[in-house]
């Protein structure tokens, strides 16, 4: 079983998208919805273009599944949710599921892994440190709650929200 870890965004109906993406990921992923681990939801700007501000979180899941099989997953949901295979990077989202980690995997193919999203943005990081606090992240070799630490809180605004789930 390897242990992953998937960022899920939406400014395009936000909560309609984090709940019912979810609820996606339980079923492709053949979990009950309380065996999926859960940050909390957070509040963010769009970073890279002007838009609707972010819902964002972090999942945690265990999983038999391959690498590809779960990128495979997470594209068909996106998909299913009404994202363009074509979509802009920076573009609003109905609902952007990435893949961050597969447990200390280091690789360019199917994905990039680990994401180098993990360091770079708040709302990647600091979900990712409330429910994996303790884990290292395979390249810098410091662990999310240490990397969250010491983040620039300043570069990128981020509210807590209320769970819509």
């Amino acid at each position: 079983m390897a242990q992953i870890y998937i960022s899920l965004g939406s400014n395009i109906e936000r909560e309609y998208h984090v709940k019912h993406g979810l609820k996606a990921l339980a079923e492709a992923f053949e979990l009950p919805f309380d065996a999926l681990s859960l940050s909390s939801l957070f509040k963010s700007e769009a970073v890279g273009f002007d838009g609707v501000a972010f819902y964002n979180m972090v999942i945690g899941i265990k999983t038999p599944f391959s690498v590809v099989k779960v990128t495979t997953i997470l594209r068909d949901i996106e998909v299913r949710f009404g994202r363009s295979p074509q979509a802009k990077k920076f573009s609003p989202r109905t609902l952007d599921l990435d893949l961050l980690l597969y447990d200390t995997l280091i690789t360019n193919s199917p994905a990039q892994l680990p994401r180098d999203e993990i360091i770079k943005n708040a709302f990647v990081l600091w979900p990712l440190s409330e429910i994996a606090a303790k884990l290292t992240h395979p390249i810098c070799h410091n662990s999310y709650e240490n990397l969250w630490q010491n983040y620039d809180k300043s570069s990128q605004a981020l509210v807590m929200i209320n769970k819509c789930w």
